[in-house]
């Protein structure tokens, strides 16, 4: 009885959740110039064709909006809408006006520099580096064509946001593709979290006050994990969720201490407003309830992809010949096996803009801003 008396708690409180992030809602004052983004294939925008346009083979086409890792827009986009800017071009793209922000994000970024890995001896690292330490460096570059001088620039970033991430989820995988052991994975995760700490820092010393920090998505939910790591021991799978424990294990403790170092960064720096933002909780609850929120087809199966019981196909993956794509993209939460949709993109936006899900909610943090 009890135990039924709690699932239906759950249920209410996900269906509250649900209402909460997709109604209308008032218009979000108009309170940043621009916004600064970085982090990898969650939030590239383009930076990833144009870097690497002519020298890969097989180069996978990506729907519109142009070279989006979805079949449309990312929660990067939506934050730009719902703060009344243009969607952030990317960086990459020499001779655009960066005014208004600027997106450094590229696919395959790693929170940790290249040397990291071939020190450890892991190779399946992307053939070209865009690591976070990189991506600060082309935002050094970008600085210097929207403001001309320190206190110009400090000026201009303390009314704009900056979107730190998703960092991490490649380092892991690259790890977890040497055939790390969970243990020494874990081990990885200090290091990861005070590099991020640090690029955090970069950005503060240069006049940033509010900065949104996203968590790691539950690697065990995603079809690419499910299909590459596959185990006949049942006992490796949550049973809720048919998502992979050990992989999302690493996710949480990761995000666990990225919450203490941001905790404590916000204490050492208290005129800024440093934002946790969770992608790990809506989409655990995608999985364990994905028809409340309207995914019929799930949340571990993709939409676009080449065949298997997770519809992922590493030779035939979205975008290659071989690849099919679903009829309804909006009811899978998973588009290509590793990225998600449109519209679970928009939930999450959603919630981070009003809540739940980010820590404290954007929304909340601007009128604040305001009346002080």
């Amino acid at each position: 009885m009890e135990r039924g008396r709690a699932v239906a708690v759950a249920v209410a409180v996900a269906g509250l959740v649900w209402v909460a992030a997709t109604v209308a809602a008032e218009p979000l004052p108009q309170y940043y110039n621009a916004i600064f983004s970085f982090g990898d294939s969650f939030s590239d925008t383009g930076n990833f064709v144009i870097i690497n346009s002519g020298k890969l083979p097989n180069m996978p086409k990506f729907p519109p909006p142009y070279a989006r890792c979805s079949n449309g827009r990312l929660v990067i986009d939506f934050l730009a809408e719902a703060f009344g800017l243009p969607l952030l071009p990317p960086s990459a793209n020499k001779g655009t006006n960066f005014s208004q922000g600027a997106n450094f994000a590229v696919m395959g970024a790693t929170a940790l520099d290249l040397k990291y890995f071939k020190d450890n001896n892991v190779w399946s690292i992307p053939p070209f580096n865009t690591s976070m330490s990189v991506q600060l460096q082309w935002f050094d570059e970008v600085k210097q064509t929207v403001c001309s001088s320190p206190q110009e620039c400090r000026e201009f970033f303390s009314k704009a946001l900056f979107v730190f991430g998703e960092f991490g989820g490649n380092d892991y995988s690259f790890a977890w593709k040497a055939d790390w052991s969970l243990e020494k994975v874990k081990t990885m995760v200090p290091r990861v979290v005070a590099s991020m700490v640090g690029g955090i820092e970069r950005l503060l010393d240069e006049g940033a006050r509010h900065v949104v920090v996203p968590g790691n998505l539950p690697a065990g939910c995603i079809p690419i994990t499910l299909t590459m790591y596959a185990s006949d021991d049942r006992s490796e799978y949550d049973p809720r969720t048919g998502c992979l424990k050990k992989y999302n294990s690493v996710a949480l403790y990761h995000n666990a201490m990225l919450r203490i170092a941001l905790d404590q960064l916000q204490r050492r720096r208290p005129d800024s407003r440093i934002v946790y933002a969770d992608y790990y909780t809506p989409y655990i609850q995608f999985a364990r309830t994905p028809h409340l929120y309207g995914y019929k087809r799930g949340a571990l199966r993709a939409c676009c992809g080449g065949g298997g019981p997770y519809n992922y196909n590493m030779s035939a993956s979205c975008g290659l010949p071989g690849a099919t794509t679903c009829e309804d993209p909006d009811a899978h939460v998973s588009w290509d096996g590793i990225h998600l949709t449109e519209a679970p993109y928009r939930f999450i936006a959603n919630t981070w803009i009003r809540g739940p899900y980010a820590h404290p909610p954007l929304a909340s943090v601007v009128r604040d801003d305001m009346v002080y």
